[in-house]
Parts: C-alpha cells; structure tokens; sequence
C-alpha cells in the first residue's frame, strides 16, 4: 500500500481505526473485514486463538471482533488474556443467542454480545458507537472518594487504598458515571446513553455483565455490596463505601 497516511499536497491523512478480525470461518472473516474497510478501518484477520493474541501485541488494535468457538484457545480465553496487556473494545461473536447467559457467567470482559447469525452492518454500527463514546470526565470532579475507593476521574485511575485497581474501559466509565452523581439511581437505559452512547442498540443486560465485573476487581460482594448498589427493576446506585 502506497501514500496510505499522506493526502494530496503532502497533508497528513486522518487515522484510520484499526481492527483485529478473529474468525475461523473464512467467509465469515472476509465479510466482516469488508464492512469495516468499507467504514475506514484498517483491518488484520486472525483464524485462532494465537495468531490473534500475538497479532493484538504487534498491531494493538482498538477493536476486536472476536467468535467464540476457535480452534486450539477459545474466545473466552482469548479475551481474557487480551485484557493483561491491551485495552482495545471486544466485540464477542456467539453461535446461539443462548450462548451469551454463558459468557456472561463466565465475566470474560468484552464489551459487546453478538449472536449469529448477525447483520455485518449492525455490528459496524456497534463498533462505530463504542469508538464514539466520550473519554474526558467534566471539570471540578476530578476526585472522588468512597470509603477507601479512590476515582480519579480526569486520570482515569481507580484506587482501594493504596493500590491500583486495573478496570477496563467501560468498567471505568460505569464507576465514573455513577460517582458523578452516586446519590442519584440510574437505570441501565441511562447507563447505555452515558457509556455506550444515544446510538447503541443492543440487550440492555450487558450492563449488567459490566457490573459484575466491576464488583469483582473493586472487591465488592453482590450479596452485600459497600459500593455499587443495585434497585431491583430500577438501576443502579453508589453506597457509601462502609
């Protein structure tokens, strides 16, 4: 490929957002990959669960498209590792709607559920509003406090006491939402607006999935939770951390 990052005149070209395409069905593959060249993305495809972990390494991708069912280390595996060293989106491809209770269960840290089979196109706009969504914290609120719980909301850092807690990214967007006004219930629908965007589309139960993880790292019992509370058939809320 020649000129790729140069426009005419010598003007550097936009960036173009990169994706990793992990899929063992090759047709499968090339469809996907098209739909994203189509929408600008630069594209790598990987048809296992290796070649996709050193790929991620080599051309750290800002999304992954990434099926399940692979050859040698499965989806879950997969994505798992990837969130030891990368922060891209996950978008997780099941072969039965059924299959997503599972992955959820299993809290594999994507992002994203898609069952198959799927509309190329819905899942570029799901990819498209996840790139979308805002990363900057609004001013005056760049640290908040909750019991031990640190939120370093401009640094997008979270600490519990004096240790670092390692989220993804929309598990910090979640915590950062609902700091931002922890004495207010907000519904999943309201939560898809703030972290995902107004565009989203999808089953409102992913929030859910992102929730549970959340618990989990910032050592929070569902059954008796200090930080993040649940309103059945409402939403969600902050405790007061004690």
């Amino acid at each position: 490929m020649t000129g790729a990052g140069q426009a005419d005149g010598g003007a550097t070209a936009p960036v173009r957002p990169h994706a990793l395409v992990v899929e063992d069905e090759p047709p499968l593959a090339r469809l996907v990959s098209a739909y994203l060249e189509r929408e600008g993305f630069t594209v790598d495809v990987a048809g296992d669960g290796e070649e996709a972990l050193r790929l991620a390494r080599e051309r750290e991708p800002g999304v992954v498209v990434l099926d399940l069912m692979l050859p040698g280390i499965d989806g879950i595996e997969v994505c798992r590792r990837l969130r030891g060293f990368s922060d891209a989106y996950v978008v997780m491809l099941t072969a039965r709607a059924e299959e997503v209770d599972r992955i959820v269960g299993l809290s594999t840290g994507a992002d994203d559920y898609v069952a198959k089979p799927f509309s190329p196109g819905e899942l570029v706009a799901r990819i498209r509003a996840m790139l979308r969504r805002p990363r900057v914290a609004r001013e005056g609120q760049e640290v908040r406090r909750l019991g031990d719980l640190e939120i370093d909301a401009l640094g997008r850092e979270v600490r519990r006491g004096a240790d670092p807690i390692p989220l993804t990214r929309i598990e910090f967007d979640l915590l950062e939402a609902l700091s931002e006004r922890p004495k207010v219930v907000m519904s999943r629908r309201q939560l898809l607006d703030r972290v995902w965007g107004p565009n989203w589309f999808g089953d409102e139960h992913v929030v859910d999935v992102h929730i549970a993880n959340l618990r989990r790292k910032i050592g929070d019992d569902p059954a008796n939770p200090r930080y993040v509370l649940t309103l059945r058939g409402v939403g969600y809320r902050l405790g007061t951390g004690t």
